[in-house]
């Protein structure tokens, strides 16, 4: 796998937030199919996270947040759809199955991810993460986010049991879920050893060589992120 490299001259820009799981997705996108593109780093801040809004993101996304894809005169926001923009545009190597079927359940298993799984690791970061809930936990939501995740991981060991990846090959569903799973690893909310399928899955992507960039990118700024004296920005 050639991993895309970032550069200023790149037709690509993605702005960029250092922690976005969104974003995360679509780094791992663009270095799957090596696709140069340029980072634009959004700063962000434990205390303002990322107050105030980067001004191009405002100009470009109505929502103001990240990611931002621009291709020329092409600019895409949502994870979601900048993964169908980047299989339409750069189709090669594939991040979508080839039958309808496939294509279908990936579809199915990317919004999961985002709409089902990403809730309750929200609530384990608003709740935990940030200095203001810090020192007062949130005992009951952050409860119930594990209960939440770990519904869903049984439903994943199940669609896992004998497959090598979600769909018919690596897809977005995978890249999707594998930032999703992660996060919520890191945050206290790991599957339980006994899912056998999903840990399997687990290791077989993050020995992916993008995934595990974007992991040590994102391990390497939150260990930068713990050293920083308190209120200062810090860019990806």
């Amino acid at each position: 796998m050639l991993l895309a490299p970032t550069r200023e001259d790149a037709p690509v820009k993605l702005y960029s937030g250092p922690l976005s799981l969104f974003t995360a997705k679509v780094r791992i996108a663009l270095h799957e199919k090596g696709l140069p593109y340029e980072k634009i780093s959004v700063p962000w801040s434990l205390e303002h996270r990322y107050e105030p809004h980067h001004p191009d993101v405002v100009a470009l996304n109505p929502k103001a947040q990240v990611p931002v894809l621009v291709d020329g005169d092409v600019v895409v926001y949502d994870s979601t759809q900048i993964f169908e923009y980047l299989e339409e545009q750069y189709p090669d190597p594939p991040l979508y199955p080839h039958s309808v079927v496939e294509r279908v359940r990936c579809r199915r298993l990317e919004a999961a991810a985002d709409e089902i799984l990403f809730p309750p690791i929200w609530s384990l970061i608003d709740a935990g993460f940030y200095p203001a809930r810090a020192g007062i936990r949130d005992h009951e939501r952050i409860g119930a986010a594990h209960a939440a995740l770990a519904k869903e991981y049984a439903l994943l060991e199940k669609e896992l049991t004998g497959r090598v990846w979600l769909c018919e090959r690596f897809s977005v569903a995978d890249v999707a879920t594998l930032v999703m799973v992660r996060a919520a690893s890191g945050l206290g909310g790991a599957p339980r050893s006994e899912y056998s399928a999903l840990h399997e899955w687990l290791e077989r992507s993050l020995a992916r060589p993008a995934i595990r960039r974007e992991m040590d990118e994102m391990n390497a700024f939150l260990a930068t992120l713990r050293a920083a004296p308190a209120g200062r920005e810090i860019p990806a």
